[in-house]
C-alpha cells in the first residue's frame, strides 16, 4: 500500500509517500481501507519529534491520527464490525498512523460514521470533537445557561467547540479575526471578539475559558471567570496554584481514542447540530505540504488528506 512515512525525525522533507507493508488486522483489530485522513498538530509534533520520549516510535512510522474509511477485514474475536462498514476513528496514537491506504485499528476504538457527511467531512472530525468534548463536558463540565469563551473559534478545535457548547445551550463568546468573524457567528457564537484589537474588552463573569491557543491568553482569563470557574487548556496547563489562589479550577486535556463519544458526536452530526469546518484538502502525495500549513497556524477549520477511493 502507499503511505506517507517518516524514517527519522525532523522537518516536513522527511516525510516520504512510498510503499509500504500491508498491515495485519490481530486480535480484536479491524482493517480499515482509509478514505480521508486528517491533519492535526500532534502530528507535525510527532514528527519533530517533540514525543519521542514519551511515546517510543519504531521507525519508519506512519503519521496522522484522524481517519474515515470502510472496514476490509476483521481480526479475530471481532463481532461488532464487518466488511463494508463505514467507520471514522481518532485512532490509538501509540501505532502506526492513518496517512496510508489502510490503517489497523482496534474495534473498540472506532464508531459508525456520520451517515449524512462524506468520508473527508467525517475524518476532520474525531481527534478535534473528543478534544472539545472533552474539554468543554468531561472536565469543565459546562452546562446549559452558563458562559463560555472559546479561543479561536474559526480554529479545528474552537469551531467545533463553538458548535457543542451552542449546542448544549450555553452563552457561547469565541474569538476570532474580523474576517473569520461571519463563520464563527454562523456556527452558533453568541458574541464574537478579537481581543488583539486595541480597546478590545475581556469578557467577564465567564463560567468557563477554553484555552486553545496558548499561555498569552490564560492571564487574563483569571480575572473573566466567576468564582469557581474553570480555566481548561489543551495547549499547557494553567497553574494550579494561580487556580487556588483565584478561588477558580484549572484543568488541562490530552485526549486518548474515545468511540462513545464519536458515536453521540454522529447523532449530532446527523442531527444537524453540528457540521465540519474545512479549510484545506490534500492528495495523500501532498502530506508534507499538508503538514507545513496545519504548522503555520493559519488554517480555518480542518485540513484533510485524501487516502483512498470512497
Amino acid at each position: 500500500m502507499k503511505a506517507a512515512r517518516i524514517h527519522a525525525y525532523g522537518e516536513a522533507d522527511q516525510i516520504r509517500v512510498e510503499e509500504a507493508p500491508m498491515p495485519v488486522p490481530g486480535a480484536g483489530d479491524v482493517l480499515v481501507r482509509s478514505v480521508a485522513a486528517s491533519v492535526n498538530p500532534v502530528d507535525w509534533k510527532i514528527r519533530k519529534g517533540y514525543l519521542k520520549t514519551m511515546i517510543p516510535y519504531d521507525l519508519p512510522l506512519t503519521l496522522g491520527w484522524d481517519v474515515s474509511g470502510v472496514v476490509a477485514a476483521v481480526g479475530p474475536g471481532v463481532t461488532q464490525w464487518k466488511a463494508g462498514d463505514a467507520v471514522y476513528s481518532r485512532p490509538d496514537i501509540r501505532r502506526q498512523g492513518t496517512y496510508a491506504e489502510f490503517v489497523v485499528v482496534r474495534a473498540d476504538e472506532l464508531a459508525a460514521k456520520p451517515a449524512t457527511i462524506s468520508h473527508v467531512e467525517a475524518a476532520s472530525l474525531p481527534l478535534v470533537s473528543i478534544t472539545a468534548w472533552e474539554a468543554l463536558f468531561t472536565t469543565a463540565g459546562l452546562e446549559a445557561g452558563q458562559r463560555v469563551l472559546i479561543h479561536a473559534g474559526a480554529g479545528g478545535v474552537g469551531s467545533i467547540a463553538v458548535q457543542l457548547a451552542k449546542a448544549k445551550g450555553a452563552h457561547v463568546i469565541a474569538t476570532a479575526s474580523k474576517g473569520k468573524a461571519g463563520l464563527v457567528r454562523s456556527l452558533g457564537a453568541d458574541e464574537v471578539l478579537d481581543l488583539r484589537e486595541a480597546g478590545a474588552v475581556h469578557p467577564d463573569g465567564l463560567d468557563v475559558v477554553f484555552d486553545t491557543v496558548g499561555p498569552a491568553v490564560q492571564e487574563p482569563a483569571w480575572a473573566g471567570l466567576k468564582p469557581g470557574g474553570m480555566l481548561v487548556s489543551i495547549t499547557t496547563p494553567p497553574s494550579e496554584e494561580r487556580a487556588k489562589a483565584e478561588g477558580r479550577r484549572a484543568g488541562f486535556v490530552f485526549i486518548g481514542p474515545n468511540a462513545a463519544i464519536l458515536r453521540d458526536l454522529a447523532g449530532m452530526v446527523d442531527a444537524g447540530q453540528v457540521r465540519p469546518v474545512i479549510g484545506a484538502e490534500f492528495g495523500l502525495d501532498h502530506a508534507a505540504e499538508a503538514q507545513r500549513l496545519s504548522e503555520a497556524g493559519r488554517v480555518t477549520g480542518k485540513i484533510v488528506i485524501y487516502t483512498g477511493q470512497p
